[in-house]
């Protein structure tokens, strides 16, 4: 039976206000806007976000039966009946919104979002990957660079993984191991992009994650940020590559880097389209292919480290 109170409850409350009156104190570093993580001083991690009808809901990092709404969150914790929720959460519903900390505006999301912000929010960040370092030519400095640090985890099997982002937050995630490709299960590809910065004046699109880490040993550049479609575009990435290549500052150069293929320089016009439709005449595209080698990991591993300077400058793009 519909209860109405309860689901004022699961709707009504921000439950991101209510963990915080529980002694939870929001991750700025690892919430973006479709899901806030908070923590605890005891060491509890929970994630929280809306789901598609209107929820707040939560769960555990730490605790797999730990997870629900607002009041599966009092009754853990609380050890309440659900009689004892209902006057626990009733005072909650006219408490005025100027009293409450400041949240901005927790988007919905899709279920399967869920389920893909549970599995990565057991990942480790990856400064060092066994995987990347010794079959993909990937140094460590790299991989714990300012750059690329925090964009790279390492899952239970071992995985290197690569994170996908749209403008809610977390879509899913590349998977790249020894004879390993894979996504997320239940996700979808947005875009991975490494680190920001305010004065970068290059945008660089590969097809992989793997292939813009090379991309960035083999063309140093303190300037440049880097971005992975993961392959064949679906119908929402040439959006999200108009959107990544409007933020650029005034007289940004967006490069796009993809294999020396056909299907290669398919995606290249993508990227090119995606370009054109974002407005900015200001903006200068470039292509830009990897010399005797499919790919720029493969060229990178037919050089060897050694070799590679420390900086270079990129060659001219035609």
């Amino acid at each position: 039976m519909f209860d109405r109170e309860l689901e004022s409850f699961k709707t009504g409350i921000d439950l991101r206000a209510y963990s915080a009156s529980r002694g939870y104190a929001i991750d700025t570093q690892e919430s973006w806007r479709g899901s806030a993580v908070m923590r605890h001083t005891t060491g509890d991690k929970i994630i929280i976000k809306r789901d598609a009808d209107g929820h707040y809901v939560y769960f555990s990092v730490r605790d797999d039966r730990d997870h629900g709404t607002i009041i599966d969150f009092a009754r853990h914790r609380l050890g309440l009946s659900l009689g004892a929720v209902r006057k626990e959460l009733r005072p909650w519903l006219s408490v005025a919104p100027s009293s409450l900390p400041p949240f901005a505006p927790l988007p919905r999301v899709a279920k399967d979002r869920l389920r893909v912000d549970r599995e990565f929010a057991r990942m480790l960040d990856a400064p060092r990957h066994p995987y990347l370092e010794n079959e993909r030519g990937i140094p460590a400095d790299l991989l714990a660079s300012e750059r690329f640090l925090g964009k790279i985890k390492i899952d239970a099997r071992g995985n290197a993984v690569f994170p996908h982002f749209d403008a809610d937050g977390l879509t899913g995630y590349e998977l790249k191991n020894r004879d390993f490709t894979g996504f997320a299960s239940g996700g979808a590809k947005a875009l991975w992009i490494s680190n920001t910065g305010n004065d970068d004046d290059c945008l660089v699109f590969c097809e992989s994650a793997i292939d813009a880490l090379s991309h960035a040993l083999l063309f140093p550049d303190d300037h440049t940020r880097y971005a992975s479609i993961g392959g064949k575009p679906n119908p929402v990435q040439p959006e999200l590559i108009r959107a990544a290549a409007t933020r650029m500052r005034a007289g940004a150069e967006i490069t796009a880097a993809m294999d020396a293929d056909a299907d290669g320089r398919k995606l290249a016009e993508v990227v090119k389209r995606a370009v054109e439709m974002s407005g900015r005449c200001d903006l200068r595209f470039q292509l830009h292919e990897p010399t005797g080698a499919k790919d720029w990991n493969d060229q990178l591993r037919a050089k060897p480290h050694a070799s590679l300077p420390c900086r270079q400058e990129k060659p001219s793009l035609a």
